[in-house]
């Protein structure tokens, strides 16, 4: 810094980091407060202009516009004598006076409009069932202390009841709906924490091997803590002001994102910097020209996956299109803090910050020995039988992609664990209709009633078919007359499975054939419909969303290697390798991990992650690849390439993996087997097909694969 020379960019570089503490400062009590808009509730799940939706709409007209109900049940199991009935009867009616989290507001806040809580015994008389009709709309707005409502509440109930039942000598279980989604939501609430905690500790474990630096590993780790703070509060600010939405999943992958991406932006910065100052002796030089290295690669990078999380938006389901302007926007900061404040952190410490392996300026280029060089030789000296060989062992596990199981999966098949309400359910099915308390619901025309009861009464799964009332029976006096809103009622019809579940999804079409038969304008909603659509949407996200990201891919990579053919080839290996890790998550969720299914959103959401995340890999090593044979050739560019990058690039696959495998830590099945695919799917891209496969391909191919540009007719090969 003595030199005039160094003093502008070292003021540049103060600028900038101050700048950055500024936006930090800003930003970070913003990102504190994410979880305040978190939408954690069941319009997230309906699809957008599905039937279930539509139904929605027409039966909440019913009660209140605004509302709809979402039962939340209590399971009593042992007795259900007249006395037991009779005393949990009566403490049923001071449920509602119960306060919510140590807050001012009561369950009876939170009741639908118009209903009331009601008990019945089983017909086997061993057991009694309670329903808590909660008002779902007022479900996904917070506590006076900002904490969801409906894990409150169903920590409430458990609290109120254990006492009662102990009384009576029988067991509690709070489930159903509301049970169920309240141990999710509750997982869903620990994610931040959960998550951004232990990524930190396992990537800065990692960044500490690979340095074997003190004091290296604290830069780059840092700079991602900021671009998550940034992502965080741009997130907090449009999600607060609507523009966005955000969940308790979109919120802990965005955490998993922003500090993986981040980290291997700057793995690659570093290690082109660390390269660079070995050739030059001014360390802003240095930077200079390690810049000029990695800019495109890492902004191609960066964007490839960001558009690719944008098309999301294309998505039926709420959450899942939620997902993706939150993902890129996390991506987007990262790339943007790596490029701009991780190079001033770096100029401002000097090369004392690499110690104890300080690089010298001695012109050595050290990256090319030891293991990557071998592995380079390796290649080059039989090109065909890498590409054979490893491309038969991917395609070999692609064909078991076929055995994977992703027909959905019911509420109590999500947890990994076995909370309470997954057990009440489970119980509440051997006493009662697996539908009892959550009806399917057919709404029509009021004067097709008789027939439409005569038609649904022998529909698959059906138990009981009753119509919707104006008001509440009351013993001893005639029924309330069936309800009719603009010339429509309701049939509910109690379903034998489980609401929830495949098998009553799977009923859904018949009843709704059925249903048209009689009225053609009849809609069939309630959850049953409601997950039967979700997974129908999912299917439809697949097969319009996949395709439209293949494309975006090879047209980023396309306009990056000004090649046509080297964009479809790289395609091409990521893509095998997606079918490659499916084929293997099919073996172990099948045969390892005892998965009961998968989630039919599980293909998409791998494919996005895998695809565009796995896609990095190959930007990192053919950006470099060209660089060098615009000197050496091709097939001497791609050997080098892949020795000099072979670290940096692997460092960066096993950092971005175990920010996934951290997802296996939560007891939710969906994000556990996303976990394990994007962390086995990363790995194989950086050690197999990025390692072998695309070099070996390369080397085969020659220039040509470069064509249509200038440097496939290049002659020094």
């Amino acid at each position: 810094m003595s030199t005039k020379k160094n003093r502008k960019p070292f003021a540049i570089a103060m600028l900038v980091v101050i700048a950055w503490f500024l936006v930090t400062g800003i930003f970070g009590p913003l990102f504190g407060k994410l979880t305040s808009v978190q939408e954690n509730n069941n319009s997230s799940f309906l699809p957008k202009g599905a039937e279930a939706t539509q139904a929605s709409e027409v039966i909440a007209t019913f009660s209140d516009k605004d509302s709809f109900t979402f039962p939340t049940l209590i399971l009593f199991e042992g007795k259900g004598d007249a006395a037991t009935f009779a005393a949990i009867n009566s403490h049923l009616a001071t449920v509602g006076d119960i306060t919510l989290g140590g807050t001012s507001a009561k369950i009876s806040d939170y009741i639908a409009p118009g209903q009331q809580i009601t008990a019945f015994p089983s017909e086997d008389g061993a057991a009694i069932l309670a329903n808590i009709p909660l008002d779902g709309t007022a479900l996904g707005k917070v506590l006076p202390n900002d904490e969801p409502v409906l894990p409150a509440i169903v920590e409430a109930l458990r609290e109120d009841i254990a006492p009662i039942a102990e009384a009576n000598g029988v067991d509690a279980y709070v489930t159903g709906p509301g049970g169920l989604f309240g141990d999710l939501f509750a997982a869903f609430g620990t994610i931040d924490s959960t998550l951004l905690l232990t990524t930190l500790g396992v990537v800065a474990v990692i960044l500490i091997v690979v340095y074997r630096s003190p004091i290296l590993w604290i830069i780059p780790l840092l700079s991602a803590l900021f671009a998550l703070t940034l992502a965080g509060g741009i997130v907090y600010l449009l999600a607060k002001n609507d523009i966005i939405d955000v969940d308790g999943q979109s919120q802990g992958i965005l955490s998993i994102l922003v500090i993986g991406a981040a980290t291997d932006y700057a793995l690659l910065l570093i290690a082109r910097y660390r390269e660079e100052l070995h050739h030059y002796e001014n360390r802003f030089d240095a930077m200079r020209a390690a810049y000029k290295g990695v800019w495109e690669p890492i902004l191609a990078s960066g964007s490839t996956v960001a558009i690719s999380l944008l098309i999301l938006l294309f998505s039926q389901l709420s959450n899942t299109a939620g997902l993706g302007p939150v993902g890129a926007i996390g991506i987007v900061s990262a790339m943007f803090t790596i490029l701009t404040l991780l190079p001033a952190f770096l100029l401002i410490f000097g090369r004392w910050i690499f110690w104890p392996r300080k690089p010298l300026h001695d012109g050595d280029d050290h990256n090319m020995s030891g293991l990557w060089s071998k592995v380079g030789r390796s290649v080059e000296s039989n090109p065909r039988k890498a590409w054979v060989v490893t491309g038969s062992i991917l395609l070999l596990f692609a064909f078991a992609s076929t055995t994977l199981k992703t027909d959905g999966l019911g509420t109590i098949d999500t947890f990994t664990g076995n909370p309470e309400s997954v057990v009440g359910q489970k119980k509440l099915e051997t006493h009662f209709p697996g539908g009892q308390g959550d009806p399917t619901q057919v709404v029509f025309s009021a004067a097709k009633i008789d027939q439409m009861a005569v038609a649904l009464k022998d529909a698959p799964g059906v138990t009981d078919v009753s119509p919707q009332l104006a008001g509440l029976p009351i013993p001893g006096q005639p029924l309330p007359d069936v309800a009719e809103v603009n010339g429509k009622v309701i049939l509910n019809l109690t379903l034998n499975r489980a609401p929830d579940s495949v098998e009553a999804g799977n009923d859904v079409p018949e009843i709704r054939r059925i249903a048209k038969s009689v009225d053609p304008s009849a809609l069939v909603g309630g959850t049953s419909a409601v997950y039967f659509d979700v997974r129908t949407a999912n299917a439809e996200d697949n097969r319009t969303i996949i395709p439209i990201v293949l494309l975006v891919i090879t047209l980023i990579l396309g306009l990056l290697l000004r090649s046509i053919l080297s964009a479809v080839l790289l395609l091409g290996t990521v893509v095998l390798s997606y079918f490659a890790t499916l084929g293997v998550c099919a073996l172990v969720f099948n045969h390892i991990f005892g998965f009961p299914g998968g989630d039919n959103s599980f293909p998409l959401f791998a494919f996005i992650f895998l695809v565009a995340l796995g896609i990095d890999y190959n930007i990192f090593l053919m950006t470099r690849v060209r660089e060098e044979s615009l000197k050496i050739g091709t097939r001497a560019g791609v050997i080098k390439g892949l020795t000099v990058t072979g670290a940096v690039i692997t460092s960066a696959g096993i950092v971005l993996a175990a920010t996934f495998a951290v997802l296996g830590l939560l007891p939710l099945v969906p994000l556990a087997q996303l976990g394990f695919a994007v962390a086995f799917g990363v790995l194989l891209d950086t050690i197999i097909v990025r390692s072998i496969l695309v070099p070996a391909l390369v080397h085969e191919i020659g220039p040509k694969v470069w064509w249509p540009s200038k440097l496939a007719k290049e002659s020094v090969n």
